[in-house]
């Protein structure tokens, strides 16, 4: 179809060669539950821009192994490395916390820049401008691809909607109900749905800001009522009126353009620093390969946890989906005994992936088979998770 011909071609064109994520989008709290980490795990993630990479880690992890097809991804998680050996923690939340540092030109070349290989210095030394406290934008959180879309919303609650005053009022409060009485009282609903604003969410060119191609879409508008639009709607009314926002940092840095240290991501509190600086950079490494690519070249065995985001949406039709099949198989070929592993999906129901076919064992068997889901735990977490915009959310273990 030409309609779909041309989305491709526009989220190639948004994500070809732009840092996508400028902070995670799934909650690692959740994370920490389900996985269960110790320093005999060794992990797999996927990038995206590093925030739970660091927090697995955090969290006892032996060693992360973050992986992403996107150089750009990863080449934000070394920036964080290298500046968390390199600074104090005052200067790297000036970075990553505030989106932006007034002495970059000075802390980057001097001090940052060599920690870091020729070939992120080289994107460096291009886009160390995303932390300039100057401009239009004046954070980093608002550059980038999901970075625009977040500060086009910015431009929309100030001088379009002007909702600035109650937005902060929101993010100021200290419990759920609090949250429910100021939403209706400002009535944000009427006032952040405008018709212009619904036309924009069922285009898959605003939805390519987000990072969410047109397969992920169409989970959406063929499970959820309402579709797409009444997706984003009925999420981000649960997120004001029903999780508490005080310590939703997710939401609080795509709406004002920085964390605050009581609002931020494990690795940016003052009291972590330390064993970040000391510890826990060195048990994280990027690569730059896919998923598939990247197991394939492991030895059997040592692989404990695998964390896959929800990059499965993008490959559910053919002929993505034999690289979904291959990368199956290769996670159950290589993975430790009693391995675990946690998806997201924009879809209602993440265990689309059972009637994958592979190979254990000598004999070919359909993947759910093979799968231990721990659905109660999902569900329970999956209730809590303070970004609350994906569908569904699975833990399971693997037997063979």
């Amino acid at each position: 179809m030409v309609v779909e011909r041309l989305s491709k071609t526009w989220f190639k064109f948004v994500h070809g060669r732009n840092i996508v994520y400028n902070q995670c989008w799934e909650d690692p709290r959740l994370d920490r539950v389900a996985l269960e980490l110790t320093p005999q795990d060794r992990v797999v993630v996927i990038t995206s821009a590093g925030c739970n990479a660091l927090d697995y880690a955090l969290a006892g992890a032996g060693h992360v192994h973050a992986v992403d097809m996107n150089p750009r991804q990863n080449a934000l998680l070394d920036l964080k490395i290298a500046a968390a050996k390199a600074l104090d923690y005052e200067e790297f939340f000036q970075i990553f916390g505030r989106g932006k540092a007034t002495q970059w030109k000075t802390m980057y070349p001097q001090r940052i820049r060599p920690l870091l290989t020729p070939e992120v210095q080289k994107f460096w030394d291009r886009k160390g401008e995303m932390f300039s406290p100057y401009g239009r934008r004046k954070s980093f959180y608002f550059r980038s691809t999901s970075g625009t879309f977040a500060w086009l919303v910015n431009v929309y609650v100030d001088k379009v909607a002007k909702l600035r005053d109650s937005i902060n009022a929101m993010l100021a409060t200290d419990s759920v109900e609090q949250q429910q009485d100021l939403f209706q009282q400002y009535k944000l609903a009427e006032r952040l749905w405008r018709p212009f604003i619904k036309w924009a969410m069922r285009r898959d060119m605003t939805l390519a800001l987000l990072g969410v191609p047109r397969a992920q879409r169409r989970q959406i508008d063929e499970q959820y009522p309402g579709g797409i639009l009444q997706f984003v709607i009925d999420r981000v009314e649960t997120v004001f009126t029903k999780l508490p926002l005080k310590d939703n940092y997710f939401w609080r840095v795509y709406l004002t353009g920085e964390y605050t240290q009581d609002c931020c991501p494990e690795y940016l509190k003052p009291e972590n620093f330390e064993t970040l600086k000391n510890s826990v950079v060195n048990r994280v490494t990027t690569h730059t390969a896919s998923v598939l690519a990247f197991v394939n070249e492991q030895p059997a065995g040592q692989i404990s946890r695998f964390i896959l985001l929800d990059h499965m949406d993008w490959l559910t039709r053919e002929p993505s989906k034999k690289i979904l099949t291959d990368e199956w198989q290769g996670i159950l070929d290589k993975a430790a005994p009693k391995a675990r592993v946690l998806w997201r999906s924009a879809g209602l129901d993440g265990e689309f992936i059972n009637s994958l076919t592979v190979k254990s064992g000598g004999q070919t068997r359909q993947l759910g088979e093979l799968l231990n889901y721990n659905r109660d735990l999902a569900t329970s977490l999956h209730a809590k998770d303070r970004v609350h915009t994906y569908g569904s959310f699975c833990i399971a273990d693997l037997h063979r």
